[in-house]
């Protein structure tokens, strides 16, 4: 047990104006760069070419671009049918793609390549409805986990409270869920099915840190009869303080070789979710330490004083 104890809720306007102040970063490079959402969730066209040897498709990116007048993602595959490389070329295009105009794309990328055998593969439509289904029932599972959390956190930790320390995990929630967000903005990820599952992976690893310091506050409350909620908060921050770091420090350390041996591959799927990841669960232990605990003090420290003046 930690017997040192950390004032964790007496700087806590400074870790809430460290939390707005990045969180209003992510919303200005979300404006200025805007957010890049993957054409499941959007709709256009995938055309897949298949050819020979080695080439670089980020030499033809620029062109691709300046023919089909809209950015496009260019991702690189191996052909199991024909056993030879491939690569496909993703874009929205609200009108769809004319037989002429996907004509011009492949001549200029034989063209472009004239030694690599470049064959059109096929070409497809994506039609949105299912990806927005899928991501519209994902909000509604990660709402109702929200409710659930509130109504838990309230029945089990009722003698503290627990109502408004059940609100305050969920505000928690979302801040780290923002920060999850903002990662995938800064660093150009498309907003795609990696996004969903990391969104609701940090829901069950952020709220279970939260509730372990919430049953220290609950185990503090009838041993310190005469602290105040502030004094509680603290000791009870201060005795999670080592578990919470050190679980953190070896799920974080596991993304990050995940991260490195994604990196030397060129596995960027992989990197979209495990570069998040550890964000978000660094959000998420920083949260629960220094977010949620402090709002709750602030929260029982309002309704005390509002009681005092009525």
């Amino acid at each position: 047990m930690n017997n040192k104890v950390y004032d964790v809720t007496g700087k806590k306007k400074i870790w809430f104006l460290i939390s707005l102040a990045l969180i209003v970063v992510i919303a200005a490079v979300a404006v200025i760069r805007g957010v890049e959402i993957a054409i499941e969730f959007k709709g256009g066209t995938i055309i897949s070419y298949a050819y020979e040897g080695d080439i670089k498709t980020e030499d033809a990116q620029s062109e691709i671009e300046d023919l089909l007048k809209t950015p496009v993602t260019i991702q690189a595959g191996e052909n199991l049918a024909s056993n030879s490389n491939s690569f496909s070329i993703s874009f929205s295009y609200d009108e769809g793609l004319s037989a002429e105009l996907q004509g011009q794309l492949t001549n200029l990328l034989k063209e472009k390549f004239p030694d690599n055998k470049v064959e059109l593969l096929d070409s497809n439509d994506v039609n949105p409805t299912s990806g927005r289904e899928f991501f519209t029932k994902c909000l509604i599972a990660a709402v109702l986990a929200a409710i659930l959390i509130i109504v838990y956190i309230g029945l089990r930790f009722k003698q503290i409270s627990g109502w408004s320390a059940g609100v305050c995990a969920v505000i928690g929630l979302i801040h780290n869920l923002i920060f999850v967000f903002g990662t995938f903005v800064v660093m150009g990820y498309e907003i795609n099915s990696n996004f969903i599952a990391v969104i609701l992976t940090i829901l069950g690893y952020s709220v279970n840190d939260t509730i372990v310091i919430y049953d220290r506050i609950r185990e503090n409350v009838p041993l310190m009869p005469k602290s105040s909620i502030a004094e509680v908060v603290n000791v009870s921050t201060s005795q999670s303080l080592r578990r919470s770091i050190r679980t953190s420090v070896t799920t974080v350390s596991t993304m990050v070789v995940v991260s490195i041996v994604a990196y030397i591959y060129g596995v960027t799927s992989i990197l979209s979710f495990s570069i998040p990841m550890i964000v978000g669960m660094i959000a998420g232990t920083y949260c629960s330490l220094c977010i949620a605990s402090p709002l709750w003090v602030w929260w029982k420290e309002y309704r005390a004083a509002s009681k005092k003046k009525k």
